[in-house]
């Protein structure tokens, strides 16, 4: 019986999006590799040797963009330049340096797979110096606003959403060769959900064959309170699903609605595709997530809440291209719902067509695909001498990134 190659996921839990595009990956690793593959998905700023403020920016995140937005957005901007992020990186390099090379250890992985900026500008320095052959690759995970220290020039891979970031990609200094566009990973049940929405509505104890609304809150997400009470007053046929994401002042006030229209209430879901396939529309935040699950599913998007910084990108990415429409006021919603749904939905649909065209469902399986590319003719990592490094990163990378990424050498 062959080994099993070690593919160690790290990721983080500032937004769901992170979190669930290393779940995403390591879905499609299960199913495409079950027998070559292993995988382990790890939080490193969750160890309590992680400094305080970046265990704790996990959790602050939700208080800053929602207490402070254009604080938030300007310490965004502010570190968004090369001497800053220059700078992070190698604070990051020193604060990490310990929690990194015990999950190294532990882990002994056989390829790295990052969903969050952090990580990879504290690992690199560790191979420098303990001569490691481990590839590592990095996934972004939104659509058009991102931030520097995402594209760190040291990585063998850097798996972009669309063409947008590639071209980023290159002018902040990484190597062509090594960008790849694969989408933003999404879960594969994106792609297993093949049944027609009335089917998925039937199953789910949904009204059929009306035109239905799924929204989708959090504690991130604001003036849900007042959307859903437009909808619930819009007058015309329509039904409405609700997940409040968590939230609970959220879901204890729609408990408490007087609903006129057809509401199913959901605190959280783990069958999200299913809602999003059921579903002709969905009224949401710009994250980088839950676009790209919309995009995916072909549902177009009526934008409620954009956070300042990276989701900006993401907003303008959706509705440039004719996927979403933006709606930051009860009577934005009120005409842009109107529009949408009016003369036999003609823009809903041309809305739709768009999603789909844009959508990238098999995401997550071009990623794992690549990371078992990357490790198929690795060697062990920590046995090989310089020399031999740089031979096998040749014939290991090479069918992934069509060039040699020569990373590791000092």
């Amino acid at each position: 019986m062959v080994d099993k190659k070690k593919v160690l996921i790290m990721t983080a839990d500032a937004g769901f999006g992170h979190r669930s595009a290393a779940n995403a990956v390591a879905a499609a690793i299960e199913e495409k590799y079950p027998d070559e593959l292993s995988y382990e998905i790890i939080n490193p700023l969750d160890d309590k040797r992680t400094p305080a403020f970046l265990r704790d920016s996990q959790a602050d995140y939700t208080k800053w963009v929602r207490s402070v937005p254009e604080l938030y957005r300007f310490g965004y901007d502010a570190s968004d330049a090369l001497v800053p992020t220059a700078l992070l990186e190698s604070s990051l390099a020193v604060l990490l340096n310990d929690v990194m090379r015990d999950i190294l250890k532990k882990s002994q992985p056989d390829v790295i797979l990052s969903t969050y900026p952090m990580y990879a500008p504290a690992l690199t320095p560790i191979f420098r110096t303990k001569r490691y052959r481990v590839p590592l690759f990095t996934s972004i995970t939104d659509l058009s606003t991102v931030h520097r220290l995402w594209f760190h020039r040291k990585v063998d891979g850097c798996l972009v959403p669309n063409s947008l970031v590639a071209d980023l990609a290159t002018s902040y200094g990484v190597d062509p060769e090594k960008v790849i566009i694969t989408g933003i990973p999404v879960h594969p049940n994106v792609v297993r959900e093949t049944r027609s929405k009335n089917e998925v509505r039937a199953e789910l104890g949904w009204t059929p064959y009306i035109p239905t609304v799924l929204a989708v809150g959090s504690k991130r997400v604001e003036r849900m309170i007042d959307t859903l009470n437009i909808i619930n007053h819009f007058g015309g046929p329509v039904q409405l699903a609700v997940v409040a994401g968590k939230d609970e002042r959220l879901l204890e006030e729609i408990n408490h609605f007087d609903w006129h229209i057809p509401a199913h209430i959901y605190d959280f879901v783990e069958n999200m595709p299913s809602l999003m396939h059921a579903a002709d529309l969905i009224i949401c935040k710009a994250g980088g997530l839950i676009v790209t699950e919309s995009l995916a599913c072909g549902l177009p998007m009526i934008l409620i809440d954009v956070i300042p910084g990276q989701e900006t990108g993401n907003a303008e990415f959706a509705t440039a291209l004719g996927a979403a429409d933006l709606a930051e006021t009860p009577i934005a919603i009120l005409e842009n719902l109107s529009h949408l749904l009016q003369n036999n939905q003609n823009l809903l649909k041309q809305r739709s067509a768009n999603a789909e065209r844009l959508g990238q469902p098999r995401s997550a399986y071009k990623v794992a695909a690549i990371l078992h590319t990357a490790v198929e003719n690795t060697p062990p990592h920590a046995q090989t001498s310089p020399k031999k490094s740089r031979r096998h990163r040749e014939q290991s990378i090479q069918p992934v990134l069509s060039a040699e990424s020569a990373v590791w050498m000092p």
